[in-house]
Parts: C-alpha cells; structure tokens; sequence
C-alpha cells in the first residue's frame, strides 16, 4: 500500500491538492505536512514563493519537478487551480493513469458548467474546462447536454416550491460494494414495524410544517435501502399519510425505488401504483448472474426481467433501471450482454453508475495501482453503453459524480424524452428545499441566494426508534429559516 507525503508550504489549499492525491491513490494513507520531510517513499512537494509556484513530485525512482511565474495580482482560486494542475501532471507522469474529468474533483459538474456559459458564453466556458481543468472532449460534450437538460427541468421549481424526501433504510440484504446506511431486513425485522409507526408520524409533523409555510410539493420520492422491503400494507399506510398530510395538486412526480427485484410482488407493486406514484426503479445493477452473487444480490438476472414484466402488467409506464460499470468480476463482454437486455425491456430510463468503492463498504482493493485497471475496464464499459442508449433514443439528463469511484468517472441517468427524473435533478442541483422524513434523512433546506441549510435526522433505524422525540424537535428549525431568508 502506497503512503503518500503531501507537503504544502506557504499555502492553505490542503483540501484540492489532497483530493488530486486521491484521484490516484483513493484508498491509501495521504499524510499532509506544512515543513519540509524526508522524500522518503511518494512525496509531493508544493509550495507558494513570492513569484513563483513549485511542485516535485519523488517516488522511487521517479523524481520530476514543475514550477511556474506567479504575479502579485493572481487570485488564490488561479494559484490553487494551477498548483492542482501541476501536482496532477507529475502524478499522471508517475503512475501512467490518465483522468478524463482531469483535475474537476467536484460533484455536481453540470451546475459549475452553466455557471460558466451564464458567465462567460458557451464557448469560453466549454473551453475553460479544456485547458484549465483539464476535462477531456467526450466528458465536456456528456456535461454539456445534460446541462442543457437539467436547465430544462430547474426552471419548473418556483421559489417556494420544496421536495419531500422518504427514507427507507432498511434492504433484504446488504450489497459488498455498498456504503449507505441500511439494515438488512434479517436482522432488523423487529425494528420494521415501530419504524414505519414513527415514520408516519415524521410524515404528518413534517406536513404541518410545510402547510404552515404554504410551501408547494413538486416532487416525493421514496429511497433507501429498499423501500420495497415493506409489505404491502406498509406501503398504502406510508403513502397515504403523504396523500393525507400535504396538497398533492401541485405535485408532478413521485418516484418509488423497488430497487431490489427480489422485494418485488403483485401486491406491492398495486399499492404503490394506488398510492399515487408515477415512476418506479427496478435496479439490476448487472444481469450477470455470477456477478450479482459475487456483489451479493440475492436475485437472478431473470427475477429482474419478471419483476419488470410484472411492473408493466400493473400499469407502470416510466420505469428506471440502474446498473453499475466496474464491478468485480464483470467484463466488457458481460457488461455488453447486461446492456442489450436492458435494451430489450425497454425502461423509459436508465441510470449508469461508476462503481464506488467507499471504505464502509464490505469491498476493498490493493496493490500499488489498485483503481487503474479496473478504472480503464469501467471506462470502456460506460463509453460503450453510453453510445448504445444514444442510438435508441435515451439522452444524458443529468449527471453527479462520487468520491473514490473507479476511473475517476461518473454517473449518468439516461432517457427518453419527456421521462426524466425531476427529483434527480433537483436534488443534484440544490434547485429547491428537500423535507426529509426517515432514518438517515437529511432535510436541506436552500434559501433564494443559494445558501443550504441542512437538518440530519438519526442515521440508524434504532437511533431513529429510540431518539424520535430529537428528530422531532430538531424540524422546528424549518420555519425560522424560512422566517429568516424568505421575506
């Protein structure tokens, strides 16, 4: 395992600078000084002088040196984005990985896109990304379009417009590359019922809260975990409280994830679609069966094509499907067989996801370059796939990216036009405020000048069960922000 020194000397740009180390090296040991240490093993020398920049780079043999005039007059965003360039050069020279988003470590690069063409024009800002940020041609052309979509759909939302958010952090088993915050039903059956009680009524507080404020519902979404893990009944109780406890005339979408086709039956699927939700997602993640056993997914590829079939039969017409690029033992040729019988169901959407691999996850990798084949393999796989969707009518509607993902790449949803998924979108974009009710919900709540405010209810559903009345008390602080920024 590589332990990398950074050494930062008269400058504070520690966080970008340690996030262009993690590009290459996401799982080791990156140990940050302010003097000078022995080069001994992978050592990164930064420094600011009064006209210049400096960054060395040593690593074994390996030992390269970039620097660069500065003037008095430069910004400490210039001098910070071109030592980043600097350090990630020398480290592209040292390991041979290239990255095609470059130096852009940020989540959301679709809102910093339409920030520049509103700033600069289209074309100056398609070209900062080039030169500047180093982005290659393919990932400026993706960002560009789904931009151009998300534009689109962001000038539906109204300033008091609000998204409520269910959380449901519960799964039937728990995936090995998964990092969320969800108990498998096996062994938290017992908590289920009294969850869903208090569930229902976080729902009503909440509603109250938002009648209050005269707020306007645009989207409802139901995350998790799996929120299909809940019987039939749980679902009609849990979605008619929504029904019940806000104004549903104004909302235009609501998403159910059925996420895991194994939680998938007749019954559920017509309480949800009684409940009132217009779009569901049934996630495969891949249709390779020894795939899905190695991940640990307790379904088969052909459960997933009956669990959509069966969706069509109960009146879905908008359903999304998730898939992963870059997960252990998938090649390029079973990744290619995963994409046609997607293709072959026909779902109106399809959400592509680079493998991330996050320390919490049961998953790990090693040696001295663990992300860089994996990294090139993902790569090929979300290049191939995407041109296949392209060429049957699905266009890239919005697009974020995580940390420690395999390759430095992203994750894109995909569909045909007209059935993008609005809450994607909004919460991407912090278009609008999110009132989240569950285990693990954040509630954020965004004021006009773009300030967020964030309410974190408990991450566990027993923290949830045991510290109700804090969770509770903790949502009185949605009505003086709105007392507060909405005038």
């Amino acid at each position: 395992m590589t332990h990398l020194k950074l050494i930062i000397i008269n400058h504070n740009y520690k966080y970008e600078l340690e996030n262009i180390c993690r590009l290459f090296f996401p799982f080791e040991r990156v140990e940050v000084f302010t003097e000078p240490q022995p080069c001994d093993g992978m050592t990164a020398v930064t420094e600011v002088a009064s006209d210049s920049l400096r960054v060395s780079l040593t690593a074994g043999g390996f030992d390269k040196c970039m620097s660069d005039a500065l003037k008095p007059d430069t910004s400490g965003d210039e001098v910070e984005r071109r030592l980043a360039v600097m350090l990630y050069k020398l480290l592209c020279d040292c390991t041979g990985m290239h990255h095609k988003w470059g130096i852009l470590t940020g989540v959301r690069p679709g809102k910093l896109m339409r920030r520049l063409q509103t700033d600069l024009g289209d074309a100056a800002a398609e070209e900062w990304f080039s030169k500047a940020l180093m982005v290659s041609d393919e990932k400026i052309a993706l960002c560009r379009r789904a931009a151009e979509n998300e534009e689109r759909i962001i000038a539906m939302s109204g300033e008091r417009d609000f998204s409520l958010y269910i959380s449901v952090p519960f799964c039937p088993s728990r995936c090995s590359y998964c990092s969320f915050v969800s108990h498998s039903v096996e062994r938290s059956f017992s908590l289920l019922q009294d969850y869903v009680s208090l569930l229902l009524k976080e729902i009503e507080q909440t509603g109250d809260i938002a009648r209050r404020l005269g707020l306007r519902l645009h989207t409802v979404y139901f995350g998790g975990g799996t929120p299909t893990v809940l019987s039939a009944e749980q679902l009609t109780a849990v979605m008619a409280a929504v029904r019940r406890c806000f104004d549903m005339s104004h909302c235009a979408e609501w998403t159910v994830e059925a996420g895991r086709p194994d939680t998938i039956t007749r019954d559920k699927l017509m309480a949800i679609k009684a409940g009132g939700a217009t779009r569901i997602s049934i996630n495969p993640q891949t249709m390779n069966d020894a795939v899905l056993e190695t991940i640990g997914r307790r379904h088969t590829a052909q459960q997933t094509v009956d669990a959509f079939a069966l969706a069509r039969e109960c009146g879905f017409d908008n359903i999304n499907m998730d898939l992963i690029a870059g997960l252990p033992g998938d090649s390029i040729e079973s990744y290619r067989d995963t994409v046609a019988k997607i293709m072959s169901l026909g779902p109106e959407s399809v959400t592509v996801h680079a493998l991330s691999m996050k320390r919490a996850s049961a998953m790990t990798t090693g040696g001295d370059l663990p992300e860089a084949e994996r990294g090139r393999l993902a790569d090929s796989m979300i290049t191939y796939g995407s041109s296949v969707f392209e060429q049957n009518g699905y266009e890239p509607y919005y697009l974020y990216r995580q940390s420690k993902t395999v390759g430095n790449l992203e994750n894109t949803g995909f569909c045909k036009p007209g059935t993008e998924c609005l809450y994607n979108i909004y919460i991407m974009d912090e278009t609008h405020s999110i009132l989240a009710c569950g285990g693990s919900a954040v509630t954020k709540l965004r004021a006009p000048d773009g300030y967020i405010e964030r309410i974190f209810n408990f991450k566990y559903p027993y923290e949830y069960v045991n510290r109700f009345d804090e969770i509770i008390a903790r949502k009185s602080g949605i009505e003086p922000f709105y007392a507060e920024h909405f005038k």
